[in-house]
C-alpha cells in the first residue's frame, strides 16, 4: 500500500545570540523578520536546547553570535553575522556579504564585530534602535 508522501522538513541553522542583550534580541528579531525563506530558527542561547547546545558552545555564545548550521558547522562573531545577512538579502546582493566573510576582508569585520560587541551598551542606541525589546523565543517557520 503507497502511503502519501510526507512534506519533507528542509534543514534549518540555528542563530544562537545573548538574550539578555537588548541591541543581541533587536537584531535576532530583524533577522527572523527577514528570513522569508525560514532557513533559521531563532533562539537565545539561554533557553536553546541540547542538541544544538553544548556546554562549552554555551560558554562561548555569551560573547559572540554564533550559527550552527543545518550540517553541523558552527559560525561565530564576523562570519556567523555574515552569513545570516547573505542567507537573507535577496539576490543579486548576496554576494557583498559572501564577499566580505572570505579572507582578506573577514579581518576588518571580525575586530569590528568584537568592537561592537565589547561595546553593546554603547552602540545599541544607533544598531535598530527601534525594533521590538520582548524577548525572542526559539522560532521555528513552518
Amino acid at each position: 500500500m503507497n502511503q502519501p508522501d510526507k512534506p519533507q522538513e528542509r534543514p534549518r541553522h540555528w542563530m544562537l545570540f545573548d538574550g539578555d542583550c537588548g541591541m543581541c534580541r533587536r537584531c535576532a528579531h530583524w533577522v527572523i523578520r527577514n528570513d522569508s525563506k525560514g532557513k533559521f530558527i531563532g533562539a537565545p542561547f539561554q533557553n536553546t536546547p541540547s542538541p544544538p547546545m553544548t556546554l562549552e558552545l554555551k560558554k562561548a555564545c555569551a560573547f559572540a553570535v554564533h550559527v550552527v548550521k543545518s550540517d553541523g558547522e558552527i559560525l561565530r562573531g564576523g562570519v556567523a553575522a555574515m552569513f545570516l545577512i547573505r542567507e537573507i538579502v535577496p539576490r543579486p546582493w548576496g554576494f557583498i556579504p559572501r564577499l566580505l566573510g572570505q579572507a582578506p576582508w573577514i579581518v576588518p569585520i571580525e575586530i569590528g564585530y568584537q568592537i561592537i560587541a565589547r561595546n553593546r551598551l554603547f552602540f545599541a542606541r544607533f544598531i535598530l534602535p527601534d525594533e521590538p525589546k520582548a524577548p525572542l523565543e526559539p522560532t521555528i517557520h513552518e
